[in-house]
């Protein structure tokens, strides 16, 4: 992380800005398994479900990312009285969202999008919309959003629902001008009457906005470049950040374009949710007084967290920080380990959450790194160990603990995941010797089908009598005692 966005994040921190999140609240829900055959009903695929899970998204996920970045967030929506109108008001509640001014429909539907994943790779969505608004509700909808107050800084996440139609819109623009206002609209000109300060277009919406096609590949972005002021004009904006995936983004301001940023590529199924991610992390920095360019940067360094994870993610500040840990992203740990393969290096990978660093760890790494050439670290991020070890871990964030992972000598690269288990970094590396520690057995590791499927091989490590975190906790605990 650059001294500038340090400096954001640190503003962030002393002086908790408050954003109102106005927009469609959806429910994502993720069912997970793995694919063996063909169905003999169809020639479709059968997943074997294996785990499921339910997180907030659209512009609850946008709430979600600004509360994880440290913002005192407000999120005004509607959502039905049923299961997943539950589920949604729950998460959000839990991460620290006040959902006081979200409008509970009785009898209706919460929106909610269902992605079937098997083997890493989305089979179907389902998806179910909520019934449009009752005269009542849409008026009980307008007095919600006229508390909004002109000290606010608001972000909008308009997916296309019936939430916002024109006259609501107008009843926008006619009360509170609030500021920061950032829109992040499928349609960006039907805000032009509310003037946003700054609109996050994607290269489709920014296209539909032009009203013509834009070339695909990197030609798009001098095609863009050159459109700037027709931009701006079209979506009535004082900027915009078209957003581009792999390209990163294009700022757009004066009628030119004033700043550039690049993405860590990443596969197109992880990409689920990280213009939400973007749109909050940028709103938030605005709201911390940054420059547009500035701003753009540090929501860039979100997105590229959120698309390195599976499912809809989060960013939080702690993941910000960790830009200064000795972590590498995945697509340079991949060209790392081809490289290192290539030059006829065996590749060892062992993987942990490594919270509390002691003798048995240090061990574990000393043994795998015997094993081979080049020893690669998977980390679990922060709300992994909490989902693995419980309430208060982990003791120290993912930060320090790559830091303390970094100074062994017997560790060469370092990267983080969000699962579970790393089935998916595995079979995305596919190292020669898979090294796991001495309370598993090659026969328990839920990993070993993947890695026996591409021919690696699994090595169960000596273990330490009396050297584990437990251990380690009870003697600390009886010193104490003593003490």
């Amino acid at each position: 992380m650059t001294p500038v966005l340090a400096d954001v994040v640190g503003r962030v921190r002393r002086t908790p800005p408050r954003v109102v999140v106005v927009g469609d609240a959806i429910l994502d829900r993720w069912l997970r398994g793995r694919v063996r055959r063909l169905s003999r009903e169809a020639p479709v695929p059968v997943v074997d479900a294996a785990g499921d899970e339910d997180c907030p998204g659209g512009a609850a996920n946008t709430a979600m990312n600004l509360a994880a970045l440290g913002a005192r967030t407000r999120l005004l929506s509607v959502v039905g009285d049923d299961e997943e109108g539950g589920l949604l008001l729950r998460a959000l509640d839990d991460a620290g969202v006040d959902t006081s001014d979200v409008l509970v429909r009785e009898g209706r539907t919460t929106t909610s999008k269902t992605r079937v994943v098997g083997d890493d790779q989305i089979v179907v969505r389902v998806d179910r919309a909520a019934e449009p608004l009752d005269d009542r509700e849409r008026v009980v909808w307008r007095a919600l959003l006229a508390g909004i107050r002109p000290d606010d800084a608001v972000l909008v996440g308009d997916y296309g629902s019936d939430l916002f139609d024109d006259a609501t819109i107008a009843a926008l623009a006619a009360g509170a001008r609030p500021s920061p206002l950032v829109v992040d609209a499928h349609d960006v000109a039907r805000w032009r009457p509310w003037r946003p300060d700054v609109v996050t277009p994607n290269a489709a919406e920014t296209a539909a906005l032009l009203r013509e096609e834009v070339p695909e590949g990197r030609d798009r972005i001098a095609a863009l470049s050159a459109r700037a002021d027709d931009v701006l004009r079209a979506a009535g904006s004082a900027a915009a950040v078209v957003t581009l995936d792999r390209d990163g983004t294009i700022v757009l301001q004066d009628g030119r374009v004033s700043h550039r940023t690049t993405a860590v590529p990443a596969p197109e199924h992880q990409a689920n949710g990280a213009g939400d991610t973007f749109a909050a992390a940028l709103t938030l920095a605005l709201a911390t007084g940054a420059p547009l360019p500035v701003a753009a940067e540090l929501a860039q360094s979100a997105a590229d967290v959120v698309v390195s994870r599976s499912g809809t993610a989060v960013c939080t500040l702690a993941d910000l920080a960790a830009d200064d840990a000795p972590l590498t992203p995945p697509a340079e740990l991949r060209r790392v380990v081809d490289a290192a393969r290539a030059a006829g290096r065996r590749i060892v990978f062992t993987n942990g959450c490594f919270d509390v660093l002691h003798l048995g760890h240090t061990v574990h790494l000393q043994q795998a790194r015997a094993l081979g050439d080049l020893l690669v670290v998977a980390l679990n991020d922060d709300a992994s160990v909490a989902r693995l070890k419980g309430h208060g871990r982990p003791v120290n964030p993912l930060a320090d603990r790559a830091r303390m992972l970094a100074a062994l000598d017997c560790v060469d690269l370092i990267t983080v995941f969000s699962e579970d288990s790393p089935t998916a970094l595995l079979r995305e590396l596919r190292p020669d010797v898979y090294a796991k520690g001495g309370t598993h057995t090659a026969e328990t590791l839920p990993e070993a089908p993947v890695v026996r499927e591409y021919g690696g091989e699994i090595r169960v490590l000596g273990l330490l009598p009396e050297h584990s975190t437990i251990d380690l906790a009870h003697r600390l605990a009886q010193s104490i005692a003593v003490a």
